[in-house]
């Protein structure tokens, strides 16, 4: 079991350290598993409505041949909708598709906690006690990840989503409010510091373990 101090709001040590458990980490597998969970992600996340029409499903080119097979001198031609005429249908063209990959449930596990464990061990986890704005205005949350020293690019991972929290970073583009339980590995990599309340700590760690 390892040891995380827990800031206040305004960046002070709390003197409460926060318990992270050795069964939420992985330190000696899981590199394959990460790839494959953010390849996954990424992948899913294409619309995969690319498409254009073939020679069965173009209507607006008449299907008639234009001239007879033979005795006019030129190439012969079966309609319009061909390919190689202008306006024609499109030879091997992309149709509608589903890029979304499988990966088994373990999988996803395991590469949640390797990315989690790198970023604890890399010292881009920090912990606060809560986090709660009166107002919900962007200066707030600048000011919190200021005094915290998260810089201007973190997932802050909450228990439960708060109005004035979640709208105070709105309008930062490379901060986001998350709850704990929806974190993957993809966004567990992508941003430069993780910050995560006491709270969903214990809920990131119901994950984990």
């Amino acid at each position: 079991m390892s040891n995380l101090n827990i800031l206040n709001q305004q960046g002070a040590d709390t003197g409460a350290p926060a318990a992270i458990e050795e069964s939420w980490l992985v330190r000696d597998k899981g590199e394959q598993a990460v790839k494959d969970a953010v390849v996954a992600f990424l992948a899913a996340q294409r619309s995969g409505t690319a498409c254009t029409k073939n020679r069965a499903t173009l209507s607006s080119r008449s299907q008639a041949k234009p001239w007879r097979q033979k005795g006019t001198g030129r190439a012969r031609s079966g309609g319009k909708s061909s390919p190689i005429w202008r306006g024609g249908a499109v030879a091997f063209g992309p149709t509608p598709r589903d890029y979304s990959k499988s990966v088994n449930k373990k999988v996803l596990k395991l590469a949640l906690q390797r990315s989690f464990t790198d970023r604890l061990d890399a010292g881009d986890v920090i912990v606060v006690d809560d986090l709660s704005f009166a107002t919900p205005k962007t200066k707030e949350m600048n000011a919190f990840l200021k005094a915290i020293n998260a810089g201007n690019d973190a997932l802050v991972l909450v228990d439960e989503y708060t109005d004035n929290v979640d709208l105070a970073a709105r309008n930062l583009q490379q901060v986001l409010v998350l709850k704990a339980t929806s974190v993957n590995t993809y966004l567990m990599l992508l941003f430069k510091k993780i910050v995560i309340t006491k709270a969903a700590l214990a809920k990131l760690g119901e994950r984990l373990a």
